[in-house]
């Protein structure tokens, strides 16, 4: 699809001209997500199933996230948008101080194709709160989803609010030539150090929301019938295709055993006694199911495969498998896993997991099961994610209210909720004075006394 520079100034233009300021303005572009999203849910679960084979009730959960969003957005934005006044010094009266919060203007936003729907939507939920226009660059690998995404949006919205682009990387990259005032990218470490460079040649600010290799540490206290399944969930949603999955398991030695034969369980409940061939479980994308077939190759060579290790190649399918590893140098350890194998290192308490957690990259999530009340003190104040997570997984991310980013490699600024409507507002500083006082020792040639000077400026 070709570029139109004519519909990017169309785009700007609607800003420009102050249209899109006015809270009701705001307000109809969120109902028109809320219809877009309410009147075709069997047609978006579809398109998430032709994708991703993804299970009806995973696909829900993009929707479900959606209608959190915007429910949280409409219940607060009138809110939001007040001006903040601000008291003026003695040396600065009369006069009147505001900070008003303004769109920045046409978002680009790119999408990702692990949850192409609800990943490509939920920052236009923010940046359309926040009074901006925006194009929407959803993800080549989930095409199904990304056709719908541009069907809908073009039926929903004017094409001087949302634009859809759809293309390749090379179309992304001739995109990203273009001045956008804001660039939102979801998807990996690699591809977001491309486009913060391309940003950088316009002076354009982003966002970008990576992954990162998110540890889970459990130690004592931890139940372990509910830590089980709960990290299995985590790690096997979307079959493992998730940003905030689990990466790696840190588990106290004396724990080990038990948890592990929780974990098996757990799997086998949740998928069958062929997890691979399950209706509940997603197909892995092409290339990451090429990877992750290679790495189950090398533990199975290595005699690391603790359980699963199945493949079935018609569906892109691979059984839930735990690996064993002895250190963080492992290979496997070398990039994130973003799929269903979990790799388990024993650890002899938790001061050597904290030590480990420490010396990584930091994470979009750190998970911690069990501990005591001083640990996840220690947890808190040593260490740096974009979030932490006690006695669960994943599930952080679907509170609105929470601000959801990453940090160093995970990852930069934040969305959901209000953190979304302030990462696309510019806070704009205000000062009105008036003419009819004008003290002249502000104007050279200057006579006062600095030390009295300083006592009028404290």
């Amino acid at each position: 699809m070709q570029f139109s520079h004519l519909e990017l100034d169309h785009l700007r233009q609607e800003v420009n001209s102050g249209n899109s300021r006015p809270e009701e303005w705001r307000r109809k572009q969120l109902r028109n997500l809320k219809e877009l999203i309410n009147q075709n849910e069997t047609e978006i679960l579809n398109a998430l199933s032709e994708d991703l084979n993804k299970p009806k009730t995973e696909g829900f959960f993009e929707i479900l996230s959606l209608r959190q969003e915007i429910s949280l957005v409409e219940k607060e934005l009138s809110k939001w948008m007040n001006q903040k006044k601000i008291n003026l010094p003695l040396w600065l009266k009369p006069g009147e101080a505001t900070v008003r919060k303004e769109p920045l203007g046409c978002i680009l936003i790119i999408g990702p194709w692990n949850y192409p729907f609800m990943l490509t939507l939920q920052p236009l939920i923010s940046a359309l709160a926040a009074g901006n226009t925006a194009i929407l660059k959803p993800s080549e690998f989930a095409p199904v989803t990304s056709e719908l995404i541009e069907r809908l949006i073009d039926k929903y919205f004017s094409i001087n609010t949302v634009k859809v682009f759809q293309g390749n990387a090379n179309d992304t990259e001739k995109l990203l030539l273009e001045k956008f005032d804001h660039i939102f990218f979801t998807g990996g470490s690699q591809i977001g150090k491309k486009i913060m460079l391309a940003a950088a040649k316009n002076l354009t600010p982003v966002t970008l929301e990576l992954g990162g290799q998110n540890p889970v540490l459990v130690v004592k206290k931890a139940n372990l019938d509910i830590t089980a399944k709960r990290i299995i969930w985590g790690k096997v949603l979307n079959c493992g295709q998730t940003c905030l999955a689990p990466n790696h398991l840190l588990v106290s030695e004396e724990l080990k055993d038990n948890l592990i034969e929780k974990m098996k369980i757990n799997i086998n409940t949740f998928y069958g006694s062929t997890p691979e061939k399950s209706l509940d479980l997603a197909s892995l994308n092409d290339k990451q199911f090429e990877k992750l077939v290679h790495q189950i190759e090398q533990a199975r060579k290595h005699n690391k495969i603790i359980f699963g290790g199945s493949i079935n190649f018609i569906d892109r399918k691979i059984c839930p498998t735990l690996i064993n590893i002895e250190n963080m140098d492992d290979e496997i350890l070398s990039e994130e896993i973003f799929g269903p194998i979990l790799p388990i290192l024993s650890i002899s308490n938790f001061n050597e997991g904290l030590n480990i957690i420490k010396t990584q990259e930091k994470p979009l999530a750190i998970y911690m099961f069990g501990g005591s009340e001083q640990e996840r003190n220690d947890l808190l104040q040593q260490t740096h994610s974009g979030g932490i997570c006690f006695n669960d997984v994943i599930m952080q991310a679907g509170m609105p209210e929470l601000p959801f980013g990453g940090i160093g490699e995970s990852g930069m600024g934040q969305y959901h909720g209000k953190a979304g409507f302030e990462t696309f507002s510019h806070k704009r500083a205000v000062l009105s004075r008036p003419f009819w006082i004008d003290l002249n020792f502000r104007y050279p040639p200057y006579k006062m006394d600095l030390s009295l000077l300083s006592k009028l400026i404290k």
